[in-house]
């Protein structure tokens, strides 16, 4: 080898290294995804004190409203510029998580217990990787796929089981709350790599207030039965928590470790919410939840190895 190639040939060896660093996302990425989670976890315990308040359409409605207006006070005191080329991106992530999500799960919250909606759940990470291959610009390699199946596998085998409720028509509401939300994770968490995660949820709120406002002053009649000091707290929780506080996090997160590989960070989010539903609602824990808790976040870890390109 000659002296000029040395450089050259340590400098290549040099990139192969940092190329092999960047295929490992940050840890802050899963961190900030699993603040996310925590917060997410307690929406469907909480949307469940809600509806001894108020109607599914006022708390879908309401909540976005609601968050929209805090929203718009953080843009309008941090002087953040209208995105005017992202308006039409921004637009369909707020119909897909302020209304397709709260929607659909409200209905579900109706006939299933809030720990039976968590695992159901649990389906979203393998869907959000599925939409981050299919526009969000990631290719999940096999092995990634292949835990990310196993992880579904076990929470919709628990849903299958039978060992809480019958499965019923609520599943198949979750289903769609899940398929609404998984969608609009990748087009935020996208979105995320370019604007701040707070932006996204804030603008996105924003742009379809309109509609929340609206929706809120149509279901107001019969949307509101003497709610409790528990009730209040359901829905204002659901507000700044669900609908604004958590996406901060949730979309930060998302754009440093990439939407499919800290997507798979949700599959604990079943099993927080078993632990919120104990606590506020008290469903009981039993030893097959664990057993599969504990399945679960096997695979969550093991999944964050797997190479997404």
């Amino acid at each position: 080898m000659s002296l000029d190639a040395a450089p050259v040939h340590a400098a290549c060896g040099r990139m192969t290294h940092s190329q092999h660093t960047v295929s490992a996302p940050p840890l802050s990425g899963y961190l900030l995804g699993l603040i996310g989670v925590m917060i997410f976890a307690a929406t469907l315990p909480m949307t469940h004190l809600a509806l001894n308040g108020f109607s599914p359409a006022f708390i879908t409605f309401g909540r976005a409203f609601g968050a929209a207006l805090v929203a718009a006070a953080a843009l309008i005191v941090l002087r953040r510029p209208l995105p005017r080329e992202r308006r039409g991106e921004l637009f369909a992530a707020g119909l897909l998580l302020a209304f397709g999500f709260p929607g659909f799960s409200s209905v579900a919250m109706q006939t299933v217990p809030a720990s039976h909606g968590g695992i159901v759940l649990g389906v979203l990470p393998l869907m959000t990787a599925c939409f981050a291959a299919l526009f969000g610009g990631e290719r999940p390699g096999l092995l990634f796929w292949a835990f990310g199946i196993a992880g579904t596998v076990l929470v919709v085998s628990f849903s299958l089981s039978g060992v809480d409720i019958t499965p019923g028509i609520g599943d198949l509401w979750l289903g769609c709350a899940a398929l609404a939300a998984s969608c609009g994770y990748v087009i935020s968490g996208k979105l995320s790599r370019s604007m701040p995660g707070w932006e996204v949820i804030a603008w996105a709120l924003v742009f379809i207030s309109p509609i929340s406002l609206a929706g809120t002053l149509w279901s107001l009649a019969g949307g509101i039965d003497d709610p409790g000091p528990f009730e209040l707290a359901g829905f204002a929780y659901l507000v700044l928590g669900s609908m604004f506080g958590g996406f901060v996090f949730w979309n930060r997160g998302l754009a440093i470790g990439g939407i499919a590989r800290v997507g798979q960070v949700q599959l604990l989010q079943s099993f927080f919410t078993i632990a919120f539903s104990a606590v506020l609602l008290g469903e009981a824990i039993t030893p097959v939840k664990l057993a599969y808790a504990f399945a679960v976040a096997v695979v969550v870890w093991m999944g964050r190895k797997a190479k997404v390109g």
